[in-house]
């Protein structure tokens, strides 16, 4: 362990049209600032993630986080972008800089704003984390692509429909709880699985259930060393953590195996010496339902093709012996791209510091969160464990 989280903020998710880029990563960085109990001055480093890609007319956005106070003029700030697993990019590259010895204290902001961007533009910026040479032309931007996917594994291992809307189902019920949640209403399973007037099919076999929603938001974290994590009120650690990265074009992989996802699992298990039946919960990135499911697979929770079992049999129910996505996952909770990561770390220190609310759940020692990008290219896992609670 090289690094703990030591303060955190998160806004709430969804259309934010009095918000603004700058307004949203001024009010992170300062509450998450605040809750650590640390000042401006005491940040070594500024790591920003913001993937962009056309959402914000502002680019070069780094520094818009000195806008927080005008005592972090002059540290050190960088943006980061991995698609949408730019937020847990932008900490794993805190937790380096720690690691190196060359910070103390690192603050990592997340943020996106979608939704004032028009739809036929959103799904182009979102297709640009795919790979435009050969999947440029897929109907349907990023849906598309995970429409295809859906279809494939259709093919290999019969339909799926049922699981998915089950996913579906799962993931708004939990986001009922969630106060930051975008859409915190329980759908219920007969309107996920059933194709309707607002329900309609999307792309493949995917509906409009089994996608991710467009979002606004922002979350931020404060990184410290080990050592001066512990003398500070509260801190949760970086057991393990992992990135792999994957070839961008679907056709150099077996895509519904998700292999990238598989081997940062296997990695970050194995460095923090711990299986998957040791983990409390995961947070795992369900853009679209098929995700999830082959996420299932990926992380060996079920072996491949059966992945189903894992929610028919109430495997990652908030009871279950792994609960998934008690967040809401990005499919309740919402998806501002590059606040994802960051916003599955602050959910998941909340969880390990009994500080949930309405989702804590009874028992949380250890947890596991899985944040990609494109489809299974940027793959990060982090595993977390408290070291001490306010």
């Amino acid at each position: 362990m090289t690094a703990a989280m030591v303060g955190w903020a998160h806004t709430q998710f969804g259309k934010l049209s009095e918000e603004t880029v700058e307004s949203l990563i001024v009010r992170v960085a300062n509450e998450a600032m605040e809750d650590a109990g640390i000042g401006p001055e005491d940040i070594d480093e500024i790591v920003l993630g913001h993937f962009n890609g056309g959402f914000s007319a502002q680019d070069f956005t780094a520094s818009l986080v000195l806008q927080a106070d005008e005592r972090l003029r002059f540290t050190p700030a960088t943006r980061v972008e991995n698609a949408c697993a730019t937020g847990s990019g932008a900490i794993h590259q805190g937790i380096k800089t720690i690691a190196a010895g060359s910070a103390r204290f690192v603050l990592v902001v997340g943020v996106e704003q979608m939704t004032a961007t028009p739809g036929p533009q959103i799904a182009e910026n979102l297709l640009r984390a795919a790979y435009l040479k050969e999947e440029g032309g897929i109907p349907a931007g990023f849906a598309g692509v995970f429409g295809q996917i859906a279809g494939l594994y259709f093919q290999r291992y019969g339909d799926q429909a049922d699981a998915l809307a089950k996913i579906a189902a799962k993931n708004h019920a939990n986001g009922v709880k969630n106060p930051y949640a975008q859409m915190r209403k329980d759908l219920g399973y007969e309107f996920c699985r059933t194709e309707s007037d607002k329900n309609p099919i999307v792309a493949g076999p995917l509906k409009r259930t089994d996608c991710s929603l467009v979002s606004d938001g922002a979350a931020a974290v404060v990184l410290a060393d080990i050592p001066t994590a512990l003398s500070l009120k509260k801190a949760v650690a970086f057991r393990a953590t992992a990135h792999v990265q994957d070839f961008l074009p679907l056709s150099r992989r077996d895509i519904v195996r998700f292999e990238g996802c598989r081997e940062a699992w296997t990695r970050a298990l194995g460095d923090a010496r711990v299986g998957l039946e040791d983990l409390s919960f995961v947070e795992t990135h369900d853009c679209f339902t098929i995700a999830e499911l082959i996420e299932y697979e990926a992380m060996g929770l079920a072996k491949e093709g059966e992945g189903a079992r894992a929610i028919e049999e109430g495997w990652t129910l908030p009871d279950g012996k792994l609960p998934v996505n008690v967040s809401g996952g990005l499919k309740s909770k919402g998806h501002p791209i590059g606040a994802t990561g960051v916003s599955m770390h602050v959910i998941s220190a909340m969880q390990l510091t009994g500080t949930a609310g309405d989702m804590q759940l009874p028992k949380a020692e250890l947890g596991g969160i899985f944040n990609m990008g494109g489809a299974a290219v940027a793959n990060y896992v982090s595993i977390l464990q408290p070291l001490k609670s306010a």
